[in-house]
């Protein structure tokens, strides 16, 4: 896909926010904690990037979840399979 700068900031922001609230609800990491966790998570990439913003592939519900439960969480935890409606909220 190709961003442009503005898309590609809306989107990162978008995808921080949504990991840092799952980290913090579910993963029961402190506020300062979580968004610590999600700038580790999406880091700001530049336009150069070859596979910048590939990470967007999946959103950021699945990548905290596999952060707090693994690589199994949607056999182990089928109730987590897809986001909930307070997370719809916060996109």
């Amino acid at each position: 896909m190709t961003w442009n700068e503005a898309e590609y900031l809306d989107c990162l922001q978008s995808e921080r926010r949504g990991y840092a609230w799952v980290m913090q609800h579910h993963g029961g990491l402190a506020p300062k904690e979580a968004s610590e966790a999600a700038l580790e998570c999406y880091p700001y990439e530049p336009a150069e990037a070859p596979y910048r913003g590939l990470i967007f592939h999946d959103e950021a519900w699945h990548w905290a979840m596999l952060a707090i439960h693994g690589d199994r969480y949607v056999v182990e935890h089928p109730e987590l399979a897809h986001p909930s409606r307070d997370y719809r909220a916060v996109e």
